[in-house]
């Protein structure tokens, strides 16, 4: 019995070890690729999302757009963090897609319904201005939403280069430290500071880096934290100084705004409160009194 047991355990364990390595380990399929890639060179691996990507380029490249649109776009696109060499194409090849696609569906959905045609065909152009436009603003609010991130982290990213800088680094090795130190908690503007570090050891100068970080993120604070250092750079002044009196500009600057949306919250809440919370108050208060004279003042009168 013991033995018999014994024989099914270890089938069964074969089985499952055999099935295991050709279905998901796969090593002679490895071996092979490996082997294959180093022979003969890299070899073109098709994949379904590959090819619709390249779909989506190759529409991008047909849709017409003027030079001042597409360079307004590729800042844009830049600002929100799509920095490809095919970012633009991508872009205008969704929107190809999307303009196409949306009205076929919204006639689709319209052919069944018996609304007047007059709103069928409003329908199908409205669906059609989404898909064309909807990238555009999407792409909008993702170099915001981005731009929104930067402004908060960096309070923190200069407070740590003043600190970096007063400790005797360099001002490209502070640079290099606060992109590595902040790389987690603060991503965007670390990997701002780590473009404009490869863009020097490039052997850009350190001026045109410091505009070009300027110009890929359009924040107001990383503008006037650009002119400060160009500044300082120009005129031989202490690096150390300038951060620490930005730093406290900045702080400042924080603290004001703080204030001036704390002195906005109160007339803020006046709509909500208005309309949210005195109706239930009045319920409350005033529902049992109205309750009492309908249930006994308005029979006492009628009676009268």
């Amino acid at each position: 019995m013991f033995l018999a047991t014994a024989l099914v355990f270890v089938l069964v364990i074969g089985i499952l070890v055999t099935l295991g390595m050709q279905l998901w380990v796969r090593p002679k399929a490895a071996i092979d690729r490996v082997t294959a890639a180093a022979v003969e060179g890299p070899v073109a691996v098709s994949h379904p999302s590959l090819a619709w990507r390249e779909l989506i380029r190759k529409l991008g490249t047909l849709v017409p757009s003027a030079p001042k649109d597409s360079t307004v776009m590729l800042r844009r696109l830049m600002r929100a963090g799509y920095r490809g060499p095919n970012a633009l194409k991508t872009l205008y090849g969704s929107k190809a897609i999307l303009a196409l696609a949306l009205p076929v569906v919204a006639l689709i959905f319209t052919a069944r319904s018996d609304a007047d045609p007059s709103k069928k065909i409003l329908f199908v152009a409205g669906s059609f201005a989404a898909g064309f436009f909807g990238p555009n603003e999407y792409v909008r609010h993702a170099a915001k939403k981005r731009q929104k991130q930067v402004r908060r982290g960096l309070p923190n990213a200069l407070d740590l280069m003043v600190v970096c800088v007063e400790s005797g680094l360099g001002l490209d090795q502070a640079v290099v430290q606060v992109a590595k130190e902040l790389q987690f908690a603060h991503p965007e503007i670390s990997q701002e500071f780590g473009l404009m570090n490869l863009e020097m050891k490039a052997g850009k100068r350190r001026a045109d880096a410091l505009r070009n970080l300027a110009d890929r993120t359009g924040v107001d604070e990383v503008k006037k934290l650009v002119a400060v250092l160009v500044q300082a750079d120009r005129f031989g002044t202490s690096i150390a100084q300038s951060l620490r009196g930005h730093s406290e500009f900045m702080r400042v600057q924080t603290r004001q705004a703080a204030e001036e949306k704390a002195a906005k919250l109160g007339v803020k809440l006046v709509f909500p409160i208005f309309f949210c919370i005195l109706p239930s108050l009045f319920v409350v208060t005033v529902g049992p009194v109205l309750v009492r004279i309908v249930r006994e003042l308005i029979p006492m009168m009628v009676n009268m």
